[in-house]
C-alpha cells in the first residue's frame, strides 16, 4: 500500500482488494472476517445538499474529475450548474430522476454515496464488488447461445446501437453493434422489452449480471456541449484614436459592473501605434472598416461591447495590419496589467527571516518525546527511564476511562505529561472532548496539548498561554513558512511533515525559528478513515456486533501479503490503517533536538529497546522496519 496522496503521489491503494483479518494478540488465530475492494468508496453525489451547502455560506463547488474523460467533466458540470442555479432562484427545488441516471452513466462505483454530508448512520460508504465504473444496470441474462454470440433478456434501461456493456464476470467492455426484438433489428430498445444482443463471446453465462457502461446519446451530447460552441467572454469597452500627423492609439476599459471582482476594476490601458495617418488620395479609411478589424478577438478570452472610434476625415493609414496589432498589443497590455494584480512572489528560500535561529543539536542525546497510543494495565510503566524521556503524549480516549486512572497519575507525576488530540473530531463528540479538557487537567498534571488539527486551536482557546502547544504531524508543516504562521497561532513546537526526505529535513531545520521534533519510530497511521470497517458504517449503532471491543487486533491483508494494522476506535467510528513496516531512522546526520517514538502496543521491554536506539541516535534493524521517505525523492 503506498498512500502518499499528500503531494500528488497516490498510488491508488483504496482500489485495490484486501482480506480484513482478525488476530488474537499472541498471533495463534487468525480468521477471515471480509474480503473485497474493502477501501474502494463509492462516488460522492451531493446534488441533494447543493442548497443547504449554499445556504452555510460555500462558494465554491469542487467537481472531482482526475483522470476523466472531457464528456464525464462537461456532463457533471451541466447537472451540478443546473442546480446551483436552481438553489439560488425562487422555483422549488426538485432533482430530475433523469439527471441522476445521467451522472450514474458516465460514472459509478456501484452507485452512489452522500459521504459524510449526513450526521446520519451511513451504511453505503464502500462497494467492496468492483472498483472501477459500473454503469447503470441493465438485466440479468436469461439466454446465451454461445455459438451466435447471442445474449438475451428483459431490459431494466434503455439500450442503443453504439452504447456499450459489459458483464460482472468480464473485464472489458463491448460495443452493441446489432440489437434485435423478435429477430428484428432494431437501433433502440426501451425499458422491458425482451431483446437480444448479437456479436457477444467471452466468459458469458445465464444468470450474469449486465451493465450499460456508456450511452452513445449521452456521451454526443456531452461532445456538443463543448465543441464548436459559444465561450463566455470578458467584455472591454474600447476607444480608438486616428488623427492626422498623430500616432494612431487605442485605449481599452475594463466594465467593473460586468466583473464586480476587484480583478478587473478600474483597468485603463493605453497604447501608441508607430503608425501616423496621412491624407487619402484616393479612398479613405472609414469608420466601418476600422471597427471590422479592431473587433478580431476571436482568439482572446476577450470582446469589445463597446468600440468608440474618434477618426477625423480623409485619412488614409499605410498598413490596414498595424490596427491587428494595435489591438493585439493592448490587449497583452491588459493581461499584463492583471498578472501584476494575482502575481504573488515569495521570498528566496535561501533568505532567512530576521528572527530565524538556527538549533545546533547535541549530537550524543537528543530529547525524546513517547507517544503511548493505549494503556495496558498489566504493564509496570515505572520501568520507563525519567531521565530519557522529556514528554509522554497519551490519546485523549484515555483519560476519560477509569481503569487508567492511576497509571496516568503515575505518569503525570514523573513526566511531562501532555494530551494527543485525534486528527478527526465529530460535531457529536465536540462538546464531551470540550468538557472533559477542565476535568483531565484539574485531576492530571497536565503541561499541555498535541494539536491534530487546525480546529484544535479554537477547541483550546481558553488554554493557550497557560499550556504549551505542540503540533502534529499531521498539520503538514513542510517548510519555513508554514512554521512561521504556526508560531503565530501559538504553536511551541512543531512535529515535522513524515513526507520530508533527509534533504528537505536539513533544509528546514537550519532555517527554523521554533522548536521542532521528528519522528523516528512506530507502526505509524497511512490513512485515517471516517469509516469502521468492522460495522461496515461511518456511525456506531447497537447491533453492529461490537468486534472493535474483542480481544483481537485487526488487519487489512493486501495482495501482495502485506498485513496493515487497523485500530478501530468506538468513541468516533473512526479507523486507523497503520504501515505494514515499523519506522525506525538514524538521526545521526540530522541537526534534529527532539524526537518522538509512537507506540501501539509494543510490550515495555520493545518500547525500551526503542528508546535506547533513539537515544544514541541509531536505528533498530532488520526487515520489519522502514526508513519511510528519509531517502526518497519527493
Amino acid at each position: 500500500m503506498v498512500a502518499l496522496g499528500n503531494r500528488g503521489k497516490c498510488a491508488g491503494p483504496c482500489r485495490l482488494p484486501y482480506e480484513l483479518l482478525a488476530q488474537t494478540p499472541n498471533g495463534n488465530k487468525t480468521s477471515i472476517l471480509d474480503k473485497g475492494y474493502l477501501l474502494s468508496p463509492k462516488d460522492l453525489c451531493g446534488l441533494a445538499h447543493i442548497p443547504r451547502l449554499i445556504k452555510a455560506g460555500v462558494k465554491c463547488f469542487k467537481i472531482e474529475g482526475r483522470m476523466k474523460n472531457p464528456e464525464y467533466v462537461a456532463t457533471v458540470t451541466r447537472i451540478y450548474r443546473k442546480y446551483i442555479d436552481l438553489a439560488l432562484s425562487d422555483h422549488n427545488y426538485i432533482i430530475d430522476e433523469q439527471d441522476v441516471t445521467d451522472l450514474m452513466q458516465v460514472f459509478n462505483r456501484g452507485g452512489f454515496s452522500s459521504g459524510h454530508l449526513d450526521n446520519h448512520v451511513n451504511k453505503e460508504l464502500i462497494f467492496s464488488e468492483k472498483p472501477n465504473h459500473m454503469g447503470i444496470y441493465l438485466g440479468t441474462v436469461q439466454k446465451y447461445n454461445s455459438t451466435k454470440g447471442h445474449i438475451t433478456l428483459s431490459l431494466e434501461a434503455p439500450l442503443s446501437v453504439g452504447d456499450s456493456v459489459s458483464l460482472e464476470k468480464e473485464t472489458g467492455s463491448y460495443l452493441v453493434s446489432e440489437l434485435m426484438e423478435k429477430n428484428q433489428n432494431t437501433k433502440n430498445a426501451e425499458v422491458g422489452q425482451y431483446i437480444t444482443i448479437g456479436r457477444m463471446k467471452g466468459r458469458i453465462a445465464v444468470g450474469d449480471k449486465l451493465y450499460k457502461v456508456t450511452s452513445k446519446k449521452l456521451m454526443e451530447q456531452a461532445h456538443l456541449s463543448y465543441q464548436n460552441c459559444e465561450n463566455k467572454r470578458i467584455p472591454l469597452n474600447c476607444n480608438v484614436t486616428i488623427k492626422k500627423d498623430t500616432p494612431i492609439q487605442m485605449e481599452l476599459f475594463t466594465i467593473n459592473e460586468t466583473h464586480p471582482s476587484d480583478l478587473y476594476h478600474h483597468i485603463k490601458i493605453k497604447v501608441i501605434s508607430d503608425v501616423i495617418p496621412t491624407e487619402a488620395l484616393k479612398t479613405p479609411i472609414n469608420m466601418e472598416r476600422i471597427m471590422k478589424q479592431i473587433s478580431k478577438t476571436n482568439n482572446t478570452p476577450y470582446t469589445f461591447e463597446n468600440i468608440t472610434v474618434y477618426l477625423d476625415d480623409g485619412l488614409y493609414v499605410p498598413s490596414i495590419s498595424s490596427l491587428n496589432e494595435l489591438r493585439r498589443n493592448a490587449i497583452e497590455a491588459l493581461e499584463k496589467e492583471l498578472e501584476k494584480r494575482i502575481l504573488r512572489i515569495a521570498p528566496p528560500l535561501s533568505l532567512k527571516n530576521e528572527d530565524a535561529i538556527t538549533y545546533i543539536p547535541n549530537l550524543d542525546h537528543p530529547k525524546i518525546s513517547l507517544f503511548l497510543r493505549d494503556l495496558h494495565i498489566d504493564y509496570d510503566y515505572t520501568q520507563l527511564p525519567k531521565e530519557k524521556i522529556n514528554r509522554i503524549y497519551l490519546s485523549l480516549k484515555l483519560f476519560v476511562d477509569k481503569q487508567y486512572t492511576s497509571i496516568i497519575e503515575y505518569l503525570s507525576e514523573n513526566y511531562n505529561l501532555y494530551i494527543y488530540l485525534p486528527t478527526i473530531i465529530k460535531g457529536n463528540y465536540k462538546n464531551i472532548i470540550i468538557n472533559s479538557f477542565d476535568d483531565i487537567t484539574a485531576r492530571f498534571s497536565i503541561k499541555g496539548f498535541v494539536l491534530s488539527n487546525i480546529a484544535d486551536f479554537e477547541f483550546l482557546k481558553k488554554y493557550q498561554g497557560k499550556y504549551k502547544f505542540i503540533g502534529n504531524y499531521s498539520l503538514n508543516v513542510f517548510n519555513q513558512h508554514t512554521m512561521k504562521e504556526y508560531k503565530k497561532l501559538g504553536l511551541n513546537c512543531i512535529t515535522l511533515s513524515r513526507e520530508l526526505n533527509q534533504d528537505g529535513l536539513n533544509e528546514i531545520l537550519h532555517t527554523s525559528n521554533i522548536d521542532t521534533e521528528l519522528i523516528v519510530y512506530g507502526n505509524l497511521p497511512i490513512m485515517v478513515s471516517n469509516y469502521c470497517f468492522l460495522g461496515k458504517t461511518n456511525h456506531c449503532y447497537p447491533d453492529c456486533g461490537q468486534n472493535c471491543t474483542k480481544i483481537s487486533n485487526y488487519y487489512l491483508k493486501d495482495r501482495l501479503g502485506f498485513e496493515f494494522r487497523i485500530i478501530p476506535d468506538s468513541f468516533q467510528t473512526v479507523t486507523l490503517i497503520c504501515n505494514s513496516k515499523t519506522l525506525s531512522i538514524s538521526t545521526k546526520e540530522l541537526p534534529i533536538t527532539s524526537v518522538r517514538l509512537d507506540m501501539i502496543d509494543e510490550t515495555i521491554e520493545q518500547i525500551m529497546e526503542a528508546i535506547n536506539k533513539a537515544y544514541v541516535r541509531e536505528k533498530l534493524e532488520g526487515l520489519q522496519y522502514t526508513n519511510g521517505n528519509l531517502y526518497r525523492e519527493v
